[in-house]
C-alpha cells in the first residue's frame, strides 16, 4: 500500500510543476515573458526557458524517482525565485490582491517543505534512486 501511496503522492506533488512548464509558459511564452518584465526580472526570455527546463526536468526526476534530491532541488530554485519575484504580497494595497498573493506565498512555501523533504530523505520506494543493484 505505501508503494501506490508513493508513486500517487509524487504524481500529484509534481502535477502543478509539469502543467506550469506544459500548460502556460511554452504556450504561452511571449506574453510570460512581458509579464516577468513587467514584474523587474532581468534576463526574462532566459530565466523564463531555465524555469521551464527546471519545471520540467525537476518534475520528471521525482514522478519517475531518479535523482529526485536534483529534481528536488530544481524545483527548489524555481520555487524560490518564483515566491520571491511574484507572490511579493507585502507590497500589494489591494485587500483581494494582498490575500490571493498570500496564499500563493503560503502554497509555495509548503511546496518548499516538500521540497526539502525530498532532498533530505529522497522520493521512497519505488523508484529509480532506490531500485536493487542486484
Amino acid at each position: 500500500m505505501n508503494t501506490i501511496l508513493n508513486i500517487i503522492g509524487r504524481f500529484f506533488l509534481i502535477v502543478i510543476f509539469l502543467m506550469s512548464a506544459l500548460g502556460n509558459k511554452i504556450p504561452n511564452f511571449g506574453g510570460t515573458v512581458k509579464y516577468m518584465e513587467s514584474e523587474g526580472v532581468p534576463a526574462a526570455a532566459l530565466l523564463l526557458a531555465g524555469a521551464i527546463l527546471f519545471l520540467i526536468a525537476g518534475s520528471i526526476s521525482i514522478l519517475i524517482g531518479y535523482r529526485a534530491r536534483i529534481g528536488a532541488t530544481l524545483l527548489l530554485v524555481f520555487l524560490i525565485l518564483a515566491t520571491y519575484w511574484f507572490h511579493d504580497f507585502w507590497t500589494f494595497e489591494d485587500a483581494q490582491a494582498k490575500q490571493m498573493q498570500t496564499i500563493a506565498f503560503m502554497k509555495n512555501l509548503a511546496l518548499v517543505g516538500a521540497m526539502l523533504m525530498i532532498i533530505a530523505r529522497g522520493p521512497g520506494n519505488p523508484s529509480l534512486d532506490n531500485r536493487s543493484s542486484k
